[in-house]
């Protein structure tokens, strides 16, 4: 990152640490200006940057130019709002004009948008000031992966373990405090996970609530863009800066945009929360810190009023069986072109995940938007008895060297299942492991009620101080060398007759693969293949996918003349 302005004032140790709530408060009243946090945030950044990898492009000019204009604009009266001065940064999907946008990946090394997305816009209009791009997995998919142009952020908790991903520098940049607020993308988790592993707060807002026009898309089905922050109270800053119909984005949904932050109180009475504990419990049994302090936090929010009982949903898997075969075909199509003409430039964790996706037929794809379409209209039916329902967000942060690609198709994930029914889902730290690293909890809502998701979360916060704490950096330490991860040589679970369809599908696909490449694709094809035979085939004649068909709106307003 550039050298911080030689005149910069040290930034006190606490000063990192504020929430946006806080810093706004300073920055309107004049008792600290944006230029003064912005400069203190850089020289945080520049000493401790090294360890962390957070960052892919800084941003610093720019940050202080419009931290100087903001400071010109409160002098004078004009106060935007709560985040007017306040920096941020954005995983590297987010358009940016004239600023790269690379999705961590070399395919797009060298892209260079000519507008900003509208959350960019959004947050620009509310007086923010932008640091930076941010590490993320590449396209927002895969996982922490040594063969891309830039490599994988570190946890800040214990630099040799992972931030969770996709959305691994905004965890990263928000639990070493280099920014107070970040945006991160949710498909499967990827905002949930880093913040449960990286001890900070994220939220996945309903589906269509947030834009995702120039945004690198990942799945269309499942996409979300949301806040991440280190207070809930700060998620609903800004999310009511983010939220509101865009007619860009073919998924945004025309609604009423709330006061998400007057909703925020600590009085739970009343509220009626759903403990989904088959989740820890049977179908990815966790482990004994992780329960304990789930357990702890069920205690706390009968302390603050809430009638709390356990719920069940659909098994982990079967929401995961749908995600994936939707989701993965979709990327796989966004992709293809690049697939076909240069799969080496694509890191290998992201082929080990896209390939196999030349396996699922229009049939699987077809039926698995009809479970789609089953599981939001089940969910709506349990959200008539529970106002929130809460679950596990992950357990302690493993090391980095310990990844194995091969377990996204293994194993189910624990966020999935509210991407597939489209509400609102936080996580926010619950307490710590006993080798001192976040643990996560997870609250979800019906659609469109983030006013209730966050209102728990932060009556949580108030009540414990567990987002509060922060990790031990120390300038000029060495980041801790981890383990190579062999490329696989042979798939040897992968019997002859798999083998020959995978050849048959990736043909008709159009890809062009070599030896290494293929063996990802024969690795994973099991696990694929086990999602199709688990999908439910009943469905009626009248049973629709979620994805029906619907005339943009331009066409509409036309014909309503």
């Amino acid at each position: 990152m550039s050298a911080s302005p030689p005149a910069a004032t040290p930034m006190t140790p606490s000063l990192h640490r504020l929430t946006i709530a806080e810093v706004s408060a300073l920055i309107q009243s004049r008792q600290l200006s944006a230029v003064e946090y912005t400069q203190g945030l850089v020289q945080r950044i520049d000493a401790l940057e090294p360890q962390i990898n957070a960052f892919i492009t800084p941003t610093t000019s720019q940050a202080l130019e419009q931290a100087r204009a903001a400071d010109a604009a409160i002098a004078r009266g004009d106060w935007k709002g709560p985040l007017h001065g306040v920096p941020f940064a954005l995983k590297d999907i987010y358009d940016t004009a004239g600023i790269l946008t690379s999705g961590h990946s070399r395919v797009c090394i060298d892209r260079i948008p000519a507008s900003d997305s509208t959350a960019t816009r959004r947050l620009y209009d509310a007086g923010a000031t932008l640091l930076g791009k941010l590490a993320t997995h590449e396209f927002a998919h895969g996982g922490p992966s040594f063969d891309l142009p830039w490599p994988p952020a570190r946890n800040p908790w214990n630099t040799a373990c992972f931030t969770g991903g996709s959305s691994s520098g905004s965890g990263a940049a928000l639990a070493a405090g280099f920014v107070p607020a970040a945006l991160g993308s949710d498909t499967g988790g990827s905002i949930r996970g880093p913040a449960s592993w990286c001890g900070v707060s994220g939220l996945m807002p309903t589906f269509g609530l947030v834009s995702r026009a120039g945004v690198i898309p990942n799945s269309f089905s499942f996409d979300h863009c949301g806040p991440m922050a280190r207070s809930v109270e700060d998620c609903a800053i800004l999310l009511q800066a983010l939220a509101g119909y865009d007619p860009a984005d073919s998924g945004s949904v025309r609604c009423n945009v709330p006061d998400y932050r007057a909703a925020l109180t600590q009085d739970l009475k009343g509220l009626r929360v759903g403990v989904l504990r088959h989740y820890w419990e049977e179908d990815q049994p966790a482990p004994a810190d992780v329960v304990t302090a789930l357990d702890d936090a069920i205690g706390v929010l009968r302390g603050l009023g809430a009638t709390v009982e356990d719920a069940r949903v659909r098994p982990l898997k079967e929401s995961f069986d749908i995600k994936v075969i939707i989701a993965e075909t979709e990327i796989f199509t966004i992709h293809l072109k690049a697939l076909q003409e240069r799969p080496g430039d694509f890191g290998w964790d992201f082929l080990q995940r896209a390939l196999p996706a030349c396996l699922f037929s229009a049939s699987d794809y077809f039926r698995a938007t009809r479970e789609h379409r089953r599981t939001v209209t089940q969910m709506a039916g349990i959200f008539d008895r529970y106002d929130v329902l809460l679950t596990v967000g992950q357990g302690a942060a493993p090391r980095l060297d310990h990844h194995d690609p091969l377990n996204f198709w293994k194993k189910p994930n624990l966020f999935t299942p509210s991407n597939v029914a489209a509400g609102p889902a936080l996580v926010v730290c619950s307490g710590f492991s006993a080798s001192g690293l976040p643990l996560g909890m997870q609250v979800i809502g019906r659609p469109f009620d983030e006013q209730t998701v966050l209102r728990v979360g932060h009556a949580f916060q108030l009540a414990t101080d567990f987002h509060r704490r922060e990790p031990t950096l120390t300038p000029g330490a060495a980041q801790p060398v981890l383990a190579a991860i062999p490329v696989p040589t042979d798939a040897p679970e992968t019997d002859a007759r798999t083998r020959a369809l995978c050849d048959t599908m990736a043909e008709r696909a159009g890809l062009r693969l070599n030896d290494s490449q293929r063996i990802l694709l024969y690795r994973a094809a099991p696990y694929a293949l086990e999602m199709v035979a688990r999908l439910k085939g009943d469905h009626g004649f009248e049973e629709s996918p979620a994805n029906v068909f619907q005339f943009p709106d331009a066409i509409v307003s036309r014909a309503r003349g």
